[in-house]
């Protein structure tokens, strides 16, 4: 990749249950690698981690323990995401979630998080605070921005995150004047309160 812009990874999970801490796991991960405004590369894949889908989590996202039972082990495919990443900045939206998983499931493989998790929820609700709530597919559709293909399945919502991120980041541009942010003023944007985000801008100008 000659850009000399950044090139992210944003990133979705799919998973048996709302945290790792209560036996949940990963039961699909994509990755979308994003730069200058567009997707360059990206990976998805089931895993079995040998749980069940309660039948409300299926509904939701339409992946049927049938279709784990023949997924490849979650060992492996959390080796090759994490390959496929290396150290390229993260992104996710509603990044605490996707940051416990992403964090356990490498754990149970001896690997560990290098780089930090920028969040276009916490990001839009600071630059985008006029939204009607700050959900991925309202803000998606609040934006205007393409349809990435079904809701709660882990490619569409992560090409959804890098448009949104996309958006967030000409917003900045266009409403504080910001040039291109790197990703660690982006992750500390996310932890500045509403009513700094100006300041923040006039001490980056």
């Amino acid at each position: 990749m000659s850009s000399t812009s950044p090139c992210y990874a944003v990133l979705d999970f799919e998973t048996s249950g709302l945290s790792p801490s209560v036996g949940s796991r990963a039961t699909e991960i994509a990755v979308v690698l994003w730069q200058d405004g567009r997707e360059v590369d990206h990976y998805q894949s089931l895993m079995n981690a040998g749980v069940r889908i309660p039948a409300q989590i299926e509904q939701l996202t339409g992946i049927s323990n049938a279709m784990l039972r023949s997924a490849p082990p979650v060992a492996t495919v959390m080796r090759e995401v994490a390959d496929f990443v290396g150290d390229l900045p993260l992104v996710a939206h509603n990044a605490a979630f996707d940051r416990k998983f992403w964090d356990h499931e490498l754990g149970l493989l001896g690997r560990q998080r290098r780089q930090d998790f920028a969040c276009t929820l916490l990001l839009a609700r600071r630059l985008l605070p006029q939204a009607p709530d700050h959900k991925l597919g309202t803000l998606t559709r609040w934006a205007g921005l393409p349809d990435a293909g079904r809701a709660h399945r882990a490619l569409a919502d992560a090409r959804m995150a890098a448009q949104l991120l996309q958006y967030l980041l000409e917003t900045a541009q266009r409403k504080h004047g910001a040039a291109q942010l790197d990703h660690r003023q982006l992750c500390q944007l996310q932890k500045v309160s509403a009513a700094r985000v100006a300041d923040f801008f006039m001490q980056h100008a």
